[in-house]
């Protein structure tokens, strides 16, 4: 079943007096709402107790959606929150502080990560992940930078995988270091502020570009001639002209 405000996607699994509902809430904000209401509400839970609990369990994910299990005894009426590890996007746009991925991730970069940062992130996909070592993992939230529009360690993502390959990022990913220097940080600061200037002036051009074309064509554009309102064009003359003829010409008997 599938409900487009706080609970993303519903799945009841039943045996005995079990029962499973799999919902998307907002880390350590869920709210009471129809939707809740509607789902919890036929199961005899207590919804404020519920949603107590899903926010304290969730409340390290705070401003990102996160997937929870509610496992629901039906005849004692208790519960648990189990919780997954949010998707991977919303992890890495919280680590660069932006709400959403660039939208012409090809032209436009949001953020300049730390290859630190996206050991963090591994860390928390990698119990999730069907991959076959720590460093796949990486690589696939590197991956995932690609369509976000984000930058990493000043690169382009397609250049971390190949120095990953290379081995170049070994020491920091077998021993899961994720602590960032403040020198470094400051350098990825500076160098995505470049970035944005760069990408500032772009599309500052491209606007005034446009704004020409668009005014261009306005004063291309043929204006109308204006009929009059009662009389059809080229008629309002005529009458007038036949008028004329028929009037005898003066001083003449």
């Amino acid at each position: 079943m599938r409900v487009m405000t706080q609970c993303i996607m519903v799945l009841l699994l039943v045996e005995d007096f079990n029962m499973q509902l799999k919902m998307l809430v907002d880390g350590g904000d869920m709210k009471p709402g129809p939707t809740v209401g509607q789902q919890l509400g036929p199961v005899g839970l207590n919804i404020g107790q519920v949603i107590q609990k899903v926010n304290e369990v969730t409340k390290g994910f705070k401003g990102m959606k996160v997937p929870i299990t509610l496992d629901i005894n039906t005849k004692t009426k208790g519960f648990d929150v189990l919780v997954s590890s949010p998707p991977t996007s919303e992890l890495l746009k919280k680590e660069i502080g932006v709400e959403k991925g660039s939208g012409k991730a090809k032209d436009i970069k949001v953020g300049n990560i730390s290859m630190e940062q996206i050991i963090t992130v591994s860390k928390i996909k990698n119990p999730n992940m069907i991959t076959s070592s720590f460093k796949n993992t990486v690589k696939s939230v590197v991956g995932s930078c690609i369509s976000l529009g984000i930058i990493i360690d000043n690169k382009a993502p397609q250049e971390i995988t190949s120095d990953i390959d290379s081995g170049i990022y070994d020491k920091i990913i077998n021993e899961q270091i994720t602590e960032v220097s403040d020198d470094k940080k400051k350098s990825l600061m500076e160098h995505f502020k470049n970035v944005k200037e760069q990408q500032d002036k772009i599309l500052q051009k491209e606007a005034e570009k446009k704004s020409e074309e668009e005014a261009k064509k306005a004063a291309e554009a043929p204006v109308a001639a204006a009929a009059p309102a009662s009389t059809p064009a080229g008629k309002a003359t005529a009458a007038p002209a036949k008028a004329a003829a028929k009037a005898p010409a003066k001083g003449k008997k």
